[in-house]
C-alpha cells in the first residue's frame, strides 16, 4: 500500500538512503532535520508514519515521540525510532516514550520495510474504526459510552505457544515478567492447541515461538489472520537473530511486533505494554462504535431497527433491486386498537405488548427481510428480491402468529388478544427508483386494511 512517511534526521545522507529505500516501495517520503520541525510538519501534513532518529539537536527522539503520542491530533501515528544506540535501555526508553517500534543501525532493510507494512495495515485497521466513531458519534451525539481504558492493561489474558522443553523456557520467563501486570497466562505447544484456546476464551495478546519443533512457527500467523474470531489479536514472535528473514516473513502474514533472544525483561515488558495498549484502544473503538450505533439505529425498547437506519439503508436496497431486475416488497404494519391497551391497562402493559409483537415478527421474517419499528405501534418489514404473491404469503403468516396466541401482561390476570393490520405494496423494478412511493402505497393499503375491520392484509395494485 502506498504511504506518506516522515523521514527526521539530522544527517542529510541518511535522509537520502532512507528516502531511496521507501521510494522503491512507491511510499511518498518528506523529511524534517529535528525535533521541532518534525512536529510542525506532523500537524501540516499527518503523514501515515514516522521514521525518527532520537541524536538530534533542540529536541532528540524520546521528547519528540512522546509530544507527538501526548497529542490526540497525532497520537495515533505510528512511530519508529531508527538510532545507533544498542543498549536495551534505549529501546526500552523509545518504547516508553511511545514509539511503536526501535530499530538500530545499521538498517536492516528487511526488517524495516516488512515493520513498516505491519505498522501501515494497523494504522489502517485503526483510522477505519475512528472513523466509524466519528460516524456513530454523529449518529448519537453524547453517547460514548465505552468503559474500555486503553491505558489500564492489567488484568489481560496473553497466551503462550511453545513446544520447547527444558528450563529455563521462554513461557516461564514471559510469565514471570508479566506479573506486575497481573497477567492471566495460558501455554499450549502447537497452533492446532491456540486456536482451540483462543475459540474457547478471549485473549489480548499471544506470544509465539518461530521456532516450533513440530511446525512451522509462521503458521500461527495465516491460521489466526484468516479467522474473523482470532483476526485481531495482536501476536508478537519470538525468534533469534538469525531468523530475521523469517521475522519479517512473520510481520507481512500479520504478526505485530518481535522479540529477539536472549529475551531482556524490561523490553519485553515495554513490548507487551505496547501491544496491550494497541489492544485495548481497538478494543475501545470497536465497542463503542457497536453501543454508540445500537443507540442511534436500534430501537431501544423492541430491539428492532429504527426509522433512522431505515432512512440511510433503503435507498441502497431500491438502487440495488433496479439492477438485478427483482422487486422489493414492503409491508407496513400497525396494532389493532392500541391505543385501547394503553388506556385500560397502562403505558407498561402497552411496551409489553409492543415488545411482544415485535418478537413474533421478527421471528417469523426471513433471515434477508428486515424489520423496523417506524415509531409509536407501526412497523415495518422491508423484503428484498420478494414478489406481491410471496410477500401476501409471509404477511399472513407473521398476522396469524400475532393473533393466534393471547399475549400475557405483568399483574393482568387476563390476557389480551392483540391483531395487526398490514398493507402491502411492491416496486417495479423496471421503472421505479423513489423509495418513498412504495411505502406510500403500502400506507394506502394498510389504511384499507383497518377501514374494512383490520385483522386483514390488503395488497396494493402492482404499477
Amino acid at each position: 500500500m502506498s504511504a506518506r512517511i516522515l523521514v527526521v534526521d539530522d544527517t542529510p545522507l541518511n535522509v537520502k538512503l532512507l528516502t531511496a529505500k521507501l521510494a522503491q516501495d512507491f511510499y511518498i517520503v518528506t523529511s524534517a532535520e529535528n525535533g521541532r520541525e518534525a512536529l510542525e510538519k506532523v500537524a501540516a501534513e499527518k503523514p501515515d508514519l514516522i521514521l525518527l532518529d532520537v541524536m538530534m539537536p533542540e529536541m532528540d527522539g524520546f521528547e519528540t515521540c512522546r509530544r507527538l503520542k501526548a497529542d490526540p491530533a497525532t497520537a495515533f501515528i505510528p512511530v519508529v525510532i531508527i538510532t545507533a544506540l544498542s543498549d536495551v535501555a534505549d529501546r526500552v526508553r523509545g518504547l516508553a516514550a511511545g514509539a511503536d517500534d526501535f530499530l538500530g543501525k545499521p538498517i536492516n532493510d528487511l526488517a524495516l520495510m516488512s515493520r513498516i507494512r505491519s505498522l501501515l495495515r494497523t494504522k489502517v485497521l485503526m483510522d477505519e474504526w475512528r472513523m466509524r466513531e466519528a460516524t456513530a458519534l454523529q449518529l448519537s451525539p453524547g453517547n460514548n459510552i465505552s468503559d474500555i481504558d486503553p491505558l489500564n492493561v492489567r488484568d489481560s489474558h496473553v497466551l503462550i505457544v511453545d513446544d520447547k522443553s527444558g528450563s529455563p523456557t521462554d513461557g516461564a520467563f514471559i510469565e514471570e515478567t508479566l506479573r506486575p501486570l497481573s497477567a492471566h497466562i495460558a501455554q499450549v505447544s502447537s497452533v492446532a492447541e491456540a486456536e482451540q484456546a483462543l475459540a474457547d476464551g478471549s485473549y489480548d495478546l499471544v506470544f509465539s515461538n518461530l521456532d516450533l519443533q513440530s511446525q512451522d512457527g509462521l503458521m500461527i500467523c495465516s491460521r489466526l489472520r484468516t479467522n474473523p474470531v482470532t483476526r485481531h489479536i495482536p501476536i508478537l514472535l519470538i525468534a533469534n537473530n538469525e531468523d530475521i528473514s523469517r521475522v519479517a516473513k512473520g510481520l507481512d502474514l500479520g504478526a505485530n511486533d518481535y522479540l529477539m533472544r536472549p529475551l531482556d525483561t524490561h523490553e519485553l515488558f515495554a513490548r507487551t505494554r505496547t501491544q496491550l495498549r494497541h489492544k485495548r484502544n481497538y478494543d475501545r473503538l470497536r465497542n463503542g462504535f457497536e453501543q454508540n450505533m445500537m443507540m442511534a439505529l436500534v430501537d431501544p425498547l423492541t430491539g428492532c431497527f429504527n426509522r433512522r437506519y431505515l432512512d440511510a439503508h433503503l435507498p441502497r436496497y431500491i438502487k440495488n433491486a433496479a439492477e438485478i431486475r427483482k422487486p422489493i416488497s414492503v409491508q407496513m404494519i400497525d396494532i389493532d386498537f392500541f391505543k385501547k391497551v394503553n388506556d385500560g391497562f397502562g403505558h407498561a402493559a402497552g411496551d409489553e405488548v409492543l415488545k411482544e409483537v415485535a418478537r413474533r415478527i421478527s421471528n417469523g421474517v426471513r433471515p434477508s427481510d428486515f424489520f423496523v419499528r417506524m415509531g409509536g405501534e407501526e412497523f415495518a418489514v422491508i423484503m428484498p428480491s420478494t414478489s406481491i404473491e410471496n410477500a401476501f404469503k409471509i404477511a399472513e403468516r407473521l398476522r396469524h402468529s400475532v393473533a393466534e396466541k393471547p399475549i400475557a401482561i405483568s399483574g393482568q390476570t387476563e390476557e389480551l388478544t392483540v391483531t395487526i393490520s398490514i398493507g402491502l405494496a411492491a416496486t417495479n423494478p423496471h421503472t421505479e427508483t423513489d423509495a418513498h412511493k412504495v411505502f406510500d402505497r403500502a400506507d394506502a393499503a394498510l389504511y384499507s386494511a383497518k377501514q374494512n375491520g383490520r385483522n386483514k392484509t390488503v395488497a396494493a395494485e402492482a404499477v
